[in-house]
């Protein structure tokens, strides 16, 4: 995933507190201590959040704002992926190019497994192979490790650089290859590259995210559109215009929409419309609010963001302003 200090490049005067009426709004501010920078996060069942934050996860507790532990001694966090059937969560830390696995009761790192690439960013769990995919940035490969043994079982060669990634859960894993503006397919019974197709007009994919019920692929690209993959005909069969400076994207499979985080401060709402697709809402949120993920049981989105001083002169990346590391939580209701 795109590193968010490139946020400032997409700031575009867009209010961070503007609130105009529409379906969706933001309902809280979650404030979270640590002046680090952030990349993906994800929910459990229970509604807790698991936040990558600089060189730790913090778990977070929406309901009451609370942070319920920290997993530290990282080394530059991407993502978490959460095997609940196995009581083990799996990060893949970037820079030492490792996955930390932990207890998810007690959040005590287990052990750490070196991956066969380099930078492993995004990372999946898949409970049809009882696998976990880390999709490694710096070597346009996929590691896979067995969840139940936390051994290396398998290296898979990647088209290009693999960006988020999803799984159907029935054998296929999907997952968008960013300087190649594709979609591969990988076999999770084979563990092999199964096929892969181009999503042009899209351009560098980054968030991805799936309806398998219709058999529908949502692409968030870097020239400001969404593109909607049909597995079915295995072609585009529309595209959306989005926000600018998008990363993360998410389905909500209750409401039957699709969303895109932008770094311009908007959350672009995507509905289904008959045998087509609208954007039913652009939301305002806050600038550098790129990643996100979906509370499917209440149907709140949840988007970490931070505010930061102007980019000074000779300045290359800005500076976050301490202790303004926040996740918003945006309802639909």
């Amino acid at each position: 995933m795109r590193r968010l200090f490139l946020i400032m490049f997409l700031f575009a005067g867009i209010s961070a507190y503007a609130q105009p009426a529409g379906q969706y709004r933001i309902v809280k501010r979650i404030h979270v201590p640590g002046n680090s920078f952030w990349d993906y996060l994800t929910a459990d069942s229970q509604g807790h959040l698991y936040v990558s934050h600089g060189n730790m996860v913090q778990v977070i507790d929406p309901k009451n704002s609370n942070v319920l532990g920290t997993i530290e001694n990282l080394d530059g966090v991407h993502g978490i992926a959460l095997a609940e059937n196995l009581n083990k969560g799996f990060i893949s830390s970037g820079r030492d190019s490792m996955v930390a696995i932990f207890d998810l009761k007690t959040l005590k790192v287990i052990k750490k497994v070196k991956v066969t690439g380099a930078n492993p960013d995004a990372i999946l769990y898949d409970p049809f192979s009882n696998k976990v995919f880390t999709f490694n940035g710096g070597s346009s490969s996929s590691t896979v490790i067995d969840a139940a043994t936390d051994k290396v079982v398998a290296t898979i060669p990647l088209p290009g650089k693999p960006e988020f990634s999803v799984t159907d859960k029935k054998g296929k894993v999907y997952v968008n290859i960013e300087d190649k503006s594709m979609i591969a397919c990988i076999d999770a019974k084979d563990l092999k590259l199964k096929k892969s197709w181009s999503i042009a007009p899209g351009e560098e994919p980054s968030g991805l995210a799936a309806d398998f019920a219709t058999g529908k692929l949502f692409s968030v690209c870097h020239n400001h559109i969404m593109t909607v993959f049909d597995l079915k005909t295995e072609k585009v069969a529309e595209t959306l215009p989005i926000g600018s400076g998008p990363d993360g994207a998410a389905f909500d499979e209750g409401l039957h929409r699709a969303y895109s985080s932008n770094g311009d401060g908007t959350l672009t709402v995507v509905a289904e419309d008959g045998n087509h697709f609208k954007v039913l809402e652009t939301v305002p949120t806050q600038r550098g609010a790129r990643t996100m993920c979906v509370d499917q049981k209440n149907h709140h989105i949840f988007l970490p963001t931070a505010e930061f001083y102007p980019l000074a002169k000779g300045e290359r990346w800005p500076k976050m302003k301490p202790g303004t590391f926040t996740i918003l939580e945006v309802s639909p209701r």
